[in-house]
């Protein structure tokens, strides 16, 4: 039961002294937050602003109740929002009865995909976004965001280009007819949330008092409007097979980005909070969300790191917080949408612009670069390819992970091979990296990667080449360490390897292989060709079983220096 039905694990604890009273207040703070928010997000998304309302009713209490998170507090988000409005745009023209149905029916697929993916617990998928390309495309969507907002905030108005910077270039071209009323009201709500920036309340200060201003005087820029009261109809999205495969592109995106955003809150809250998460169930919850939010007028929705934290601050104990969320919007639906008539569109604008600065990390980026180059490169190169071919924000993401797979698979295609060489402290360090002469009969050759059919050719000609670099070499020690799984391949090459060695007098010895390879070696008879005798536990006992059979002139003229295979076997 409580597999399908999680939040018996924590519906008792509302017994608790205190709980109930925290979660009321966790709740009621914030749907204070919620409700300006979903109605701006709800006009980035391309919707009449009440169906932010629709995405801020029933999903948060669907998704706290069937997640593993107890203060993930789902709704709607800017990121999904613009995912939306992109994958949407591309199929319907917006202000239509027929972008309305496509954004709903988008919701209902990503909802199906993270269902189908919790349910196979393939939360795992998550992990093909690389930071590197979290950060370019982050960074890059939250640009988009921002100057999609431009012409609300100056009160301008021009046509839509082919691309996003082609639209906002004819909004910044158009700045000369810009309404100083509608700079004014957008001025005034940048400046509540700066003074109040520290505060929760400040969203809702922004948005009371913009409208209490615009309705006393006649504000002649664009306002909200008539905001339909009352509950969302139930209705099944139209589903139409064509549609669905021109949606599908963006709902697995926004299936992507929506996971990594809702766990990267929930685990952030939970190192805190000190309580479990699982991604499967979190996508279980996540698609149920979407999906029960889908029949009532929903779009996609996602978890909220502001409102998150919000919540979590305020004391939430359980998932009641959102449940109690979402009856302050049942509230707001029912009674109080009439006061949002006067409500400016510059307000929701600066409260759009003023939610996705925090989206905008350039540390990562810095970090990438140190690390390495490339990684830095595929982040640039995710960010400049979201940016440019925007609305499509798919294809950023897709070129990301294209690049990521590519800089993975040449890692691991060309793994770091070292010669190991004795240190003058007296341990076997890699020879290259330290300036270390190599000994011309004896070689260590350790290969730092997997065994398997990616790198087996790069194994073999690096095995080949410590011959062309030690002519006098007759026995390599094979450090496998480093090997933590082999292939059929693999196996093959190794084998050849012994072959091709012991055809030109060179004696093969194997050391520090791991059991689970062991067992393959053996199973393929590869074990028995090399010798029982040839297999050693550590280096140092390769080195001074070798070093006994070396002639006593070599030995004298080149020495050992060997230290206890204790202290050795601590430090390769």
């Amino acid at each position: 039961m409580v597999r399908l039905l999680p939040f018996l694990r924590w519906l008792p604890e509302l017994r608790r002294p205190g709980v109930l009273r925290r979660d009321l207040v966790a709740g009621v703070t914030v749907a204070a937050v919620l409700v300006p928010q979903a109605m701006a997000y709800a006009e980035l998304a391309g919707l009449p602003s009440v169906y932010g309302l629709y995405a801020a009713f029933l999903p948060p209490v669907i998704a706290a109740f069937w997640g593993s998170s107890r203060h993930l507090a789902t709704g709607p988000v800017a990121m999904a929002s613009l995912i939306s409005a992109a994958t949407v745009g591309s199929v319907a023209a917006a202000g239509t009865e027929a972008y309305v149905s496509c954004s709903i029916l988008l919701a209902l697929m990503v909802g199906v995909l993270r269902l189908a993916l919790g349910a196979l617990r393939l939360g795992v998928l998550v992990n093909l976004l690389s930071v590197p390309v979290i950060a370019g495309f982050t960074n890059a969507a939250a640009l988009i965001i921002a100057t999609s907002q431009l012409h609300h905030l100056l009160g301008v108005d021009s046509e839509s280009g082919s691309f996003h910077l082609e639209t906002v270039w004819r909004v910044l071209a158009s700045a000369a007819d810009l309404r100083w009323p509608t700079v004014g009201m957008a001025a005034l709500a940048a400046a509540i949330l700066i003074l109040l920036r520290h505060r929760f309340e400040k969203v809702l200060a922004a948005v009371a008092a913009t409208t209490a201003l615009s309705w006393v005087a006649g504000f002649d820029g664009e306002v909200v409007g008539h905001v339909p009261g009352g509950l969302p109809a139930f209705q099944l999205p139209a589903i139409d097979p064509g549609l669905v495969l021109q949606l599908l592109p963006g709902a697995a995106v926004l299936t992507l980005i929506g996971l990594m955003e809702a766990m990267s809150i929930a685990k952030t809250i939970a190192a805190r909070s000190k309580h479990h998460i699982d991604v499967d169930q979190e996508l279980v919850g996540q698609g149920l969300a979407n999906v029960a939010g889908s029949l009532f007028g929903s779009y996609a929705v996602s978890g909220s790191f502001s409102r998150s934290m919000v919540n979590f601050t305020n004391g939430a104990v359980t998932g009641f917080a959102s449940a109690v969320t979402s009856a302050a919007v049942l509230l707001t639906l029912l009674v109080l949408t009439p006061l949002f008539h006067h409500l400016p569109r510059a307000t929701l604008a600066v409260i759009i612009v003023a939610a996705v600065l925090g989206l905008v990390r350039i540390q990562p980026v810095r970090r990438a670069w140190r690390v390495s180059r490339a990684d830095a490169l595929i982040a640039a190169v995710t960010f400049v390819a979201t940016l440019a071919l925007a609305p499509a924000l798919h294809w950023g993401i897709l070129i990301g992970v294209a690049l990521s797979l590519l800089q993975f698979l040449r890692r691991t295609m060309r793994p770091h091979v070292a010669y190991l060489a004795r240190h003058p402290e007296g341990h076997l360090v890699d020879a290259d990296a330290h300036g270390l002469a190599l000994g011309q009969r004896i070689a260590i050759l350790r290969f730092d990667g997997g065994l398997y059919f990616g790198d087996a050719g790069w194994f073999e000609d690096k095995v080949l080449e410590a011959l062309s670099r030690l002519p006098q070499l007759r026995y390599l020690v094979f450090d496998a360490g480093g090997i933590n799984e082999i292939d059929v391949t693999g196996v093959e090459a190794l084998r050849r390897a012994v072959e091709e060695l012991r055809g030109v007098g060179v004696e093969v010895h194997v050391t520090r292989v791991k059991h689970g390879v062991y067992q393959v070696l053996e199973s393929t008879g590869l074990a028995d060709e090399i010798g029982e005798a040839r297999f050693h536990d550590w280096n140092q006992h390769a080195l001074e079983e070798l070093w006994d059979q070396m002639e006593p002139s070599y030995r004298d003229r080149c020495p050992l220096n060997v230290s206890t295979p204790e202290d050795a076997a601590d430090r390769v």
